[in-house]
Order: C-alpha cells, then sequence, then structure tokens
C-alpha cells in the first residue's frame, strides 16, 4: 500500500539500464498499463536488488524531473513477483537470470510449456530434458538454479525492509529454503556466525515481527554483540559480569535483573562462558575461551618440551659468532642469547637503539651452526620487509608463514596446524605486541612439538589492533622468561628520534629545542594553525632543504581523527596540496568519501579476495594498514586500478568502503609500519588518546626525521600521562594458574 503522498505502478521490466553492485541502486525502463491495451514506459529509480528482464514489479515513490534526463519515477518500496504472461515469461529467462539458460533455451522452453514454464523448471525438470539440447545433467542444473533463485527472492522480498540485497544473499546462504521460517521463529539467528547482520537491524526486524522485549533469543544476542563489539573495537577479550549486564540492559531497555538472569541461563547452557578469579567474574564468547586456554597449555608445553643447550655450549657458541662478526655483545645482548637456547619460549624487548637486531643476527648464525632451520616472520608485510633487511635473511607475513588460504565465499583458514606443522624448529616473531589473540592461537597451532619459539617486540608502544593483549600478557605473567634490553649504542647515540623516544618512555620531556638533527618541533599554540604549518612543510620547507623527492617519503601521523589535527581534516587539507582536482582525474564518492585518481589511500580491513599482480605473478590478499595509490578509476568496469607498493591491485568499487584516505592516518594504523618522515600534530584531543604509549609508538615509527607540530603544553601532557590501554582478558591468569607447565 503506498503512503500518503506516495504514488503506486505497476508492470513488467523492459530493461534494466544501470545497476549498481556496491549499491543496488538501479535505473530501469518499466512497461505500465495505459488502458485499452496500450503500454506506457517509465524510467524507474530507486534501490533495487538485481532483477532480469520480465520480472513484474509494484513500485511505490512519486514522479521527479531530472535536470538532463528528463521524467523519471523515483521509488521508495518494491515488491516484485515472476512474469505471468508468456512473452514476459520468454523475456524473462531470455535475459540470462537463470543459469544455463539463454534466448535460445528460453525460446525452447517457452514454445514447450507456455505459461506453465516455471512450474515445470521448479517441479518436474526431468520434464525438461525432452526437448533438443537439454541432457538430465543441464535440465537438474536449470532447475537448481530456477529453485535457488526463487528461493533467494523471497528472502530477499521478507527482508527488503531491513537489510540491502548482500546481507539477504548471506542469510540465503546461510540458512537456504528454510530461511524466512527460521527468522520468524527466531530472527536473531542472523546476528551469528555465518550471516554477522548488526544486532540493531536484526532487532528492528525482531520487533516489526512482535518478537518479545524480554525474549531469551533477544538477551542473549545483546550480550553476545557487546562482547563482540568490544573485541572489536576495543580489544576485550571479555567483560566484567557487572559491567556486561549493565551494557546490555541499556541496550535492550530491559531491567539489568532481567538480563542477568538471561546471562546465568547462557551460561549454564554454555552458550556463554564465564571465567571467575578473585577480583571478579569476567564472561566471555567460547571461541575467545578456547583460544585463551589453548595458547596457556601451549605455552607451558613448548617451555617442558623444547631441548635446552648447556650454557658451556652456549657460551662456546657466542664468542664464536662475536669472533667471527667483530661485535662485542654487551651483558643483557648475551643473556637474551643464552636464554633464547634455554628455553622453549622467550620474549625480546627493547626500545629503538638497544641492538635487537644485533641479537637476532647472531641467534640465526648460531641456530644455522646447530642445523636448526629457523624462520623469520612479523604480522604485518611491512615489518616484514623491514625485518628482512635488517638481518639480511628472508621474512614473512604471520598469514603466508602459516599458509592462509580462502575459498569462494568461505572464512580464511591456514594450512598449517597441528596436523601439517611447520617444518622449522625455532620460529622468530618480530613486531610481536602487534600479535592478536587469534593470529597467536594459529601460529601456535602451527608450531610443531619441541620447536622454539623467540618473540621480539616493543611492550611500551600500543597493543594490537585486534582482540587480546597478548605480549602484555606474556610478561605480565612472570613465566615466560624475558630480556629488556636497555643500553642505547653509540651508533645510535647521536640519533634525536631514538634519544627522545627513550626520555618519553621513561617520562621525562623529548628536546624540542634541536635545529638540526633527526628531531624538530614546529611550535603552533592555536590548533587551527596546525594543518597549514604541516602543509607547509610538505609542499615548501622540506623539499626546499631535501629536494622535491622527501614529500613521498613523509607520512603525517595523528592520534585522532577528529579535530583541527586530526585524519580527517588533515587528509582533505593535504590532498588539495598534493593531489588537486582537474578535469582529466576521474572521481569516485563512496560512504561519504570522495576518491580521486593519484590519491594515497589505506586497506582498512584485511581482505583476502583481492586480486593483485607484481611482475608478472598473480596473487591475492590486501591487509589492514596497506597503503596505496589510485591509478585508474574505471567507473563502467566498476573497479579501480591501485599500487600498493609493488603489487597492482583490481579493486572493486563494492568494496570501496574498506578503503580510506592516508595521507594522513592514525597512529594506531601505523603500527608495524615504518616511515622515512613522520610528521605527528600534537594538539588537544580525547584524554583517552593522550597518552605517552601513543607518543611513544609515533615516534618510533620513523626511520630518518620526526617533526611534532603543536602545543608544547600538549607534550607536556602526554608525557605525563602512563594511563596505559586497559583491556580485560584473562590469558595472563590462565598462564599463571597452569603450575604443572611451568616447572
Amino acid at each position: 500500500m503506498a503512503q500518503s503522498g506516495e504514488t503506486e505502478i505497476s508492470g513488467v521490466i523492459e530493461s534494466i539500464v544501470f545497476h549498481s553492485d556496491a549499491t543496488d541502486y538501479t535505473v530501469l525502463e518499466l512497461s505500465v498499463s495505459a488502458g485499452e491495451g496500450e503500454t506506457l514506459l517509465v524510467t524507474a529509480v530507486g534501490t533495487l536488488p538485481p532483477s532480469g528482464e520480465g520480472e513484474c514489479l509494484t513500485l511505490r515513490g512519486s514522479y521527479t524531473r531530472h535536470p538532463e534526463y528528463g521524467r523519471q519515477f523515483a521509488f521508495t518500496s518494491y515488491e516484485k513477483s515472476l512474469p505471468k504472461a508468456v512473452d514476459d515469461i520468454l523475456k524473462y529467462l531470455s535475459s540470462r537470470t537463470v543459469e544455463g539458460v539463454g534466448p535460445v533455451t528460453a525460446l525452447k522452453l517457452v514454445n514447450r510449456f507456455g505459461a506453465d514454464t516455471f512450474e515445470v523448471m521448479e517441479n518436474h525438470p526431468e520434464w525438461l530434458a525432452d526437448i533438443p539440447g537439454i541432457t538430465m545433467k543441464k535440465a537438474a542444473k536449470i532447475s537448481a538454479s530456477f529453485r535457488a533463485s526463487t528461493e533467494m527472492r523471497q528472502v530477499v522480498m521478507f527482508c527488503r525492509d531491513y537489510l540491502g540485497t548482500g546481507e539477504s544473499a548471506r542469510v540465503y546462504k546461510a540458512f537456504g529454503n528454510g530461511a524466512v521460517g527460521m527468522i520468524k521463529e527466531n530472527p536473531y539467528l542472523l546476528c551469528g556466525e555465518g550471516c554477522s547482520i548488526p544486532f540493531d537491524k536484526v532487532d528492528a526486524m525482531a520487533a516489526s515481527l512482535g518478537y518479545p522485549r524480554e525474549g531469551e533469543h533477544r538477551l542473549v544476542s545483546a550480550l553476545l554483540y557487546i562482547l563482540r563489539y568490544n573485541a572489536d573495537a576495543n580489544g576485550h577479550t571479555c567483560l566484567p559480569r557487572e559491567k556486561l549486564i549493565g551494557a546490555a540492559a541499556l541496550k535492550t531497555s530491559v531491567s539489568e535483573s532481567v538480563v542477568a538472569e538471561a546471562l546465568d541461563a547462557a551460561v549454564a547452557a554454555r552458550t556463554l562462558y564465564a571465567y571467575h578469579d578473585e577480583k571478579a567474574t569476567y564472561i566471555m564468547q567460547n571461541r575467545v575461551a578456547l583460544a585463551e586456554s589453548y595458547i596457556a597449555r601451549r605455552i607451558g608445553r613448548l617451555q617442558r618440551e623444547t631441548a635446552r643447550i648447556s650454557r658451556t655450549d652456549t657460551a662456546a657458541l657466542i664468542d664464536k659468532v662475536e669472533a667471527q662478526s667483530g661485535i662485542e655483545y654487551e651483558t643483557l645482548q648475551r643473556k637474551a642469547i643464552f636464554t633464547a637456547l634455554d628455553s622453549g619460549v622467550m620474549i625480546l624487548t627493547g626500545g629503538p637503539g638497544t641492538g635487537k637486531t644485533t641479537v637476532v643476527k647472531a641467534m640465526l648464525s648460531i641456530f644455522e651452526s646447530l642445523g636448526q632451520k629457523t624462520v623469520l616472520c612479523a604480522p604485518t608485510g611491512r615489518a616484514a620487509k623491514r625485518m628482512s633487511s635488517a638481518t639480511g635473511a628472508e621474512a614473512k607475513t604471520v598469514h603466508r608463514m602459516l599458509e592462509m588460504e580462502r575459498a569462494d565465499g568461505e572464512e580464511p583458514r591456514f594450512m598449517r596446524t597441528e596436523r601439517a606443522p611447520l617444518d622449522e624448529s625455532v620460529v622468530i616473531v618480530d613486531e610481536a605486541s602487534m600479535i592478536d589473540l587469534y593470529l597467536f592461537e594459529a601460529l601456535l597451532r602451527a608450531m610443531r612439538r619441541g620447536a622454539r619459539l623467540i618473540l621480539i617486540g616493543d611492550a611500551s608502544q600500543l597493543p594490537s589492533v585486534g582482540a587480546g593483549n597478548v605480549l602484555a600478557d606474556l610478561i605480565r605473567s612472570e613465566r615466560i622468561p624475558t630480556v629488556c634490553l636497555s643500553e642505547i649504542f653509540r651508533q645510535s647515540e647521536k640519533s634525536l628520534i631514538v634519544t627522545n623516544a627513550h626520555k618519553i618512555n621513561e617520562g621525562q620531556m623529548p628536546i624540542l629545542t634541536a635545529t638540526q638533527g633527526d628531531f624538530f618541533f614546529v611550535r603552533r599554540e592555536n590548533e587551527k594553525d596546525i594543518a597549514p604549518a604541516i602543509s607547509e612543510l610538505i609542499f615548501r620547507r622540506l623539499p626546499r632543504t631535501y629536494g622535491a623527492g622527501i614529500r613521498d617519503r613523509i607520512q603525517v601521523i595523528t592520534p585522532s581523527r577528529k579535530g583541527s589535527g586530526g585524519v580527517e581534516i588533515l587528509n582533505q587539507t593535504l590532498r588539495e596540496s598534493m593531489n588537486p582536482k582537474t578535469a582529466m582525474k576521474k572521481e569516485r564518492m563512496h560512504h561519504g568519501v570522495l576518491f580521486r585518481e593519484g590519491d594515497r589511500v589505506m586497506q582498512t580491513a584485511n581482505n583476502y579476495e583481492i586480486e593483485w599482480e607484481k611482475n608478472g605473478l598473480a596473487g591475492t590478499g590486501i591487509f589492514n594498514g596497506d597503503i596505496g595509490v589510485i591509478e585508474r578509476i574505471l567507473p563502467t568496469e566498476e573497479k579501480m586500478i591501485i599500487r600498493f607498493d609493488d603489487r597492482v591491485a583490481d579493486y572493486p568499487f563494492d568494496i570501496m568502503e574498506q578503503l580510506d584516505l592516508a595521507y594522513a592516518i592514525t597512529v594506531h594504523k601505523s603500527q608495524g609500519s615504518e616511515y622515512s618522515v613522520v610528521i605527528l600534530p600534537v594538539y588537544p584531543c580525547a584524554p583517552m588518546l593522550m597518552t605517552r604509549n601513543l607518543l611513544y609508538t609515533a615516534i618510533t615509527r620513523a626511520r630518518t626525521m620526526v617533526i611534532l607540530v603543536g602545543c608544547v603544553s600538549v607534550v607536556e601532557q602526554m608525557v605525563k600521562n602512563d594511563r596505559q590501554v586497559l583491556r580485560y582478558t584473562t590469558l595472563c591468569e590462565r598462564i599463571a594458574e597452569d603450575e604443572d607447565c611451568f616447572e
């Protein structure tokens, strides 16, 4: 029924003029009856899932006039049905909507079965084989495709007021023909794995279906939603019971006592997991509980099972490497090497310039002399490339080392597991602070029995983007041998980047008065002057001193997305200087962001399916934090060509929400990367972002130069604020509990 002020029209799709897979925006021509056997062709525009010529549509909306295309019917809602007239059935099937049926086969089917064609295709596929050219196998394929499209249409129509076509497709894939019935019985199934529809969307649908506000499925889904949200957004692997109850009560507008009953019932039914310690009860997803429990047990097993090398032999091996390399290791460096040879798992930490790479090189040499096969890895491609450059040995991403694969439409999986462990007996992981709970679990599952794990990281940096606080939890447990290098070596003493990083880490103000060297401070007390000052540095001051080539080596890193020195304003300001609009450059607007050919962009989520080419070799996968440049925008092909370092990727428009401009990025997004020149705006922003470890992380991303732009008082505030990012986890406590594993 059309709403007041709306018009309703019905007709048959004559042609699809345009359809966007990304948004479902559609322009079509609809053949509408004008009475007395006459028809009128109406141009209609609106959001419509993929449709075929000949389908029947009822559209609700109003007539408008486009300045270029004239009179159109802009529809806000629709209803679809299969055509009934023979001519329309022929048109529908000729549009190749059904797999295995083109114009020639469509004509044969309609000539034989007429108005009963659809009924035969659905219920009597064997009759199709009576037609010359259609085998029983092809008949079965045609019938299956038709039934699937019909069932899918039912799901789309049922969900159309709440879900997009892509979401409806996920629902159909998860539940098949029974999807509509299952949704009516329990709409909150859509929040689970396989569909992953946001809780608020499902909740609106459930309310329209009359699902009770205090229903068990609704409350448990709200609890799971809050746990997942906090894992994704805040890194928590669990939440204190009382905090979770309060958040769920607020989310559902249901009393805390009712939510508490639902929570306790979910724990009893093992839908959720409760972990108890002396301080509180923590609630978590079962998948998280299994991961934390497995990590604790596996770490202990590696400590027990890995063969130790005697201190006498180790001392001789270190002396030999010193003689070969001409390097005399300082006390803590020797201790680190001893610990690596005497432990199944060990952690090596230390700030910049403390010789971590020197220790790794020594370890590689010693393990090679012992005939132990070693692999170097890091969480990101940039970190792996840097590790390889520093050590002279090949380094892989953890994903590549674990041989990640993904079949079409399936979740990614690692081929290296307990059943097919890694060949190497020593695994050395750099930038270990970036490893989240699930990646660390996968890494441990892939290690062979008796293998050795060496984790290298800077415990003073920000924790992983993903859930968990793995490196910090391992250190905090005091069960994993840990060596922290602290001496700054002579070759690094001249670097103010190194000196100031250590000062900040120790709670001291960095040196901001230098006029030469690699660390500078540009004072701007008015935060509105920060963005213009950064633009001036990039386009005039730095190129005047260091040459125009320095522009491509600069990365602006900022604490926040918001504010005068935040990502959003800086990206717009810098883009207009670095890549101004011209008539020759194509543009594309998506999720409120304008993209232009020549723009620097960042991938903001792991995507294992994007295809790329590198030196004639093909591959797949662009990952969170990868930075590239848009080389071409191809509207007719609905894709872009983006160069990510040496990989050239075909990037479909329908996943553009995974892209952001990258002239400026947040400090969190910079983790694991290193840039030649880092410019950091320091300005008042959210208190949770004005911390010492965030400032330290930003500065240690730079290889040759750091420039701070902003207020001295903000630098002072960040240095004084030693507030650590709070992450609720139970990994540390689980490791500490496992007495048998740490003898």
